[in-house]
């Protein structure tokens, strides 16, 4: 039943307008608080830079410790922690990517339930076992994890793309490890990784829900003294830019081929974010009012799913075009999503289509505020990113200050269409 409640109440819309607090505890963890004393419930997220961008050539290392974190302490094992959320209704979670390492607590604000939520969280913080036995069940999921994915050509493509657009770079990681290291990741490493990466230093803690400034102070304290003591992981290296085209084809037996098309454009705190989310919108992150919906779906029948994104990170990120198609209409596919960048390189968007993705990203920008949980998932990002205290509020005045020249020049100056990576997985050889 309080689990129901939570999730009931974790839906509620959020008001429009996030009053933002920052600071940095004792010990060096940046904090940000958006207080919400409308429901009685507090989300907590601690954002570590602590992804596969961490693995060094011990891949799967930084998933395997995020997925650790769960069984438990010397005195509480995996069972115990659960029961423990479970009894107070609380809902605790772990995951990694790329750039991140991410807990995550849910909790009623009710002073003894909360109290007991806390108490399990810090205890995990301050002394996770990673114990042998559920090491071993934790290596076996990620093999089978893996084993699915081979099945999947949209999870090959997707691998695929990263690992030949980043090559050495430590975003070609692949976040779920790879065969030949995750049996040989061992406890120690474990340890040493969490002992690295999740400190007070490197983190960032996120809450919001109905708790005031002075609770809030204290109780970021609190998790900090929990965390092992660290500062910052060093910065990533720059991504080099690619020098030319790079398509690989693999053959698969599927009736739908898979494609990703991109490259390494954006930083998340670049200044181009504005400008380039608007020209990405139209080329085909606006769904069916898209030029690629309209010209590969619409028009010609090539796709039922295709679509652009960009996707800033602490390094440059990608932009990507990604579709499925038949396996015999492959070079067609192909030839459309280049002919439509190559025009949109070439003649930028014209006014219709720049109103139209500056009104549809700013009415829909709401709803990434909708709940308690999109905002401290918000607030999270803004502090791993090191962005502005005013990135929420300012965000669709942004967006609506964007000209037509600047998204021309924007994607003259980012995305080259002759220096793309383009991944196809299905059909034969």
């Amino acid at each position: 039943m309080l689990l129901l409640v939570i999730a009931a109440i974790g839906l509620t819309p959020a008001a429009q307008a996030v009053d933002i607090e920052r600071w940095e505890t004792e010990q060096g963890m940046r904090v940000l608080f958006a207080p919400a004393p409308t429901l009685p419930m507090l989300d907590i997220r601690l954002t570590f830079d602590a992804g596969a961008a961490r693995d060094g050539d011990r891949n799967g290392l930084a998933r395997l410790t995020s997925n650790a974190l769960a069984h438990g302490t010397a005195d509480m094992d995996a069972d115990a922690v659960a029961e423990r959320f479970e009894a107070v209704g609380a809902q605790f979670d772990t995951t990694s990517a790329r750039d991140m390492g991410i807990v995550t607590l849910r909790s009623l604000t009710e002073a003894d339930w909360l109290a007991e939520a806390i108490d399990v969280l810090t205890e995990i913080l301050a002394a996770p076992a990673f114990p042998e036995d559920d090491l071993a069940r934790e290596r076996r999921q990620m093999l089978q994890a893996l084993q699915r994915e081979r099945q999947e050509p949209g999870s090959v493509a997707s691998r695929r793309f990263y690992q030949l657009m980043y090559g050495e770079h430590p975003y070609g990681n692949p976040p779920s490890g790879s065969e030949d290291t995750i049996p040989t990741l061992t406890r120690a490493e474990v340890d040493a990784f969490f002992r690295q990466y999740y400190t007070a230093g490197n983190a960032v803690l996120s809450l919001t829900g109905a708790i005031s400034r002075g609770e809030a102070e204290a109780l970021a304290e609190r998790i900090a003294r929990s965390l092992p003591e660290g500062g910052r992981a060093p910065a990533l290296p720059p991504v080099p830019e690619l020098e030319g085209p790079v398509t690989e084809r693999i053959a698969f037996p599927s009736e739908q081929a898979h494609i990703f098309m991109g490259a390494p454009v954006l930083r998340r705190d670049d200044a181009d974010y504005y400008a380039l989310t608007v020209g990405n919108h139209a080329l085909g992150g606006g769904g069916f009012t898209s030029r690629l919906f309209r010209e590969v779906r619409t028009a010609r029948g090539l796709a039922y799913s295709v679509y652009s994104s960009v996707r800033p990170m602490a390094v440059e990120g990608p932009f990507l075009i990604g579709m499925q198609t038949g396996t015999d209409q492959i070079d067609e596919a192909l030839q459309v999503l280049r002919e439509e960048l190559e025009r949109l390189h070439r003649e930028g968007v014209d006014p219709d289509e720049l109103e139209a993705s500056q009104a549809n990203i700013t009415g829909g920008f709401p709803l990434r505020l909708a709940s308690n949980s999109d905002i401290v998932r918000n607030l999270g990002m803004m502090g791993f990113y090191d962005l502005p205290l005013d990135f929420l509020a300012t965000h669709n005045d942004r967006i609506g200050a964007v000209t037509g020249e600047a998204v021309h020049e924007v994607i003259q100056r980012r995305i080259d269409p002759a220096a793309l990576v383009t991944v196809v997985v299905g059909g034969e050889e």
